[in-house]
């Protein structure tokens, strides 16, 4: 005997939803309520329907209240003798009937006032909705609208909402700044893969140059071969420099600290000093340590990176027979390290560029310019990524001082 079929329990699939040209999936609505014809329906009608609905639901309330007050105050007519009779409007009633009669003549011209009054009501209610309802959106279309139009190359553009009042205004307010930090952000961005590509290019350049001139002398020697070759070695050492502070500004902006520990920033003066001794001496600088505790919390790697170009940046561009003066302690509840040197005369309104990549102060960019400009830049993310402050101001008669604040520990 055949066994009996069981039914068989159908899983509904979720409805999945239709994929745009951009490849992107588009998740169907919730509920259809709110689409007529495929098409949904905007806010501003919704917004408008809902308080009509809102304001005609109260109007007949009101109306069946009134109508039922009304015939509840007729009923409180005093009452008349027996067989005595009462003219209400055109129709004569007797006594006993009054009550009644003045009941629903009262309710009739209530419900005839409400009739006329109702539709009149709905739709100067309908209306003002929709208009109140339009102005606030107003700014709102505003904002969909620049958002629609913005590209790469049209971050300049704003919403224009000035006469928006309230949460309306914040919101166009804040978008507005949003486009501009990331208008700032792309400049940013495009000037820095600009620089970098020009820096990038003189040592390779350099490179091509020196293969080429050696290769078409069929004479050259073994001492023009060596020449070559430190040639070579130097610009592949300036293009490695520069691709490691590319990367160390890289990681080092807008990332979180992986690595926090008790670091003494007086502690890090005396490995920055020793690596650049061999510069020091041969320029003849004179150096002066002044180092108390100045406890943080950080990277320790990072923030030895921080020093290091501080000094460095200090004896690279400073004059034969200048002065270095390093300090650390702790002002104000936070650890310093300042690092003051001698050198050229630099004007006050040029001192923040010096913290943008690829900028050197006011001395020539030259293939045999040491360094790659970013010294200062990665000092400046280096301290923003630790919570800190970084600023310069020009020495009187030529230098510059650099002071790094960082929250005490």
């Amino acid at each position: 005997m055949a066994e009996p079929a069981r039914p068989v329990a159908r899983v509904q699939e979720p409805a999945q939803g239709t994929v745009r040209p951009d490849g992107s999936e588009q998740v169907p609505p919730r509920s259809a309520w709110w689409r007529l014809g495929g098409r949904s329906v905007g806010l501003r009608p919704r917004l408008t329907l809902v308080s009509t609905v809102v304001v005609a639901l109260v109007s007949a309330l009101l109306l069946w209240l009134g109508w039922l007050l009304v015939g509840g105050v007729a009923r409180a007519v005093p009452s008349l003798p027996p067989g005595t009779t009462v003219r209400v409007g055109d129709v004569a009633v007797p006594a006993e009937q009054l009550q009644d009669a003045v009941g629903a003549a009262a309710r009739a011209d209530v419900l005839r006032a409400g009739l006329i009054a109702f539709p009149l009501l709905v739709v100067a209610a309908a209306v003002v909705s929709w208009v109140l309802v339009g102005r606030v959106l107003g700014p709102l279309h505003a904002v969909t609208a620049t958002a629609r139009r913005l590209t790469v190359e049209s971050l300049d553009t704003r919403t224009g909402v000035h006469d928006a009042r309230g949460e309306v205004a914040e919101l166009a307010a804040g978008f507005d700044a949003m486009l501009d930090r990331l208008q700032a952000a792309f400049d940013a961005q495009r000037r820095f893969v600009a620089n970098a590509s020009h820096e990038l290019r003189t040592p390779l350049s350099v490179l091509r140059t020196e293969v080429d001139v050696t290769l078409a002398d069929p004479a050259a020697d073994v001492t023009e071969l060596r020449r070559m070759a430190a040639v070579v070695r130097q610009a592949t050492r300036r293009a490695d420099d520069l691709i490691a502070g590319l990367l160390l500004l890289a990681r080092t902006e807008g990332a979180e600290l992986a690595d926090v520990q008790p670091v003494d920033l007086a502690a890090l003066a005396g490995p920055a000093l020793a690596g650049v001794r061999a510069d020091v001496a041969a320029r003849g600088l004179r150096v002066q340590v002044r180092t108390s505790p100045a406890p943080t919390r950080g990277d320790p790697v990072l923030l030895e990176r921080v020093a290091g170009n501080l000094l460095e940046n200090a004896v690279r561009h400073n004059v034969t027979g200048g002065w270095v003066d390093v300090c650390t302690g702790v002002r104000d509840g936070c650890a310093e390290l300042r690092v003051t040197s001698s050198g050229p005369l630099i004007p006050a309104e040029r001192v923040p560029e010096l913290f943008e990549p690829f900028r050197r102060g006011p001395v020539e960019r030259t293939a045999d310019t040491p360094g790659s400009g970013l010294g200062l830049s990665i000092v400046r993310a280096v301290v923003q990524a630790h919570g800190g402050i970084v600023r310069g101001e020009p020495v009187t008669g030529g230098g510059l001082t650099v002071t790094v604040r960082l929250p005490a520990a």
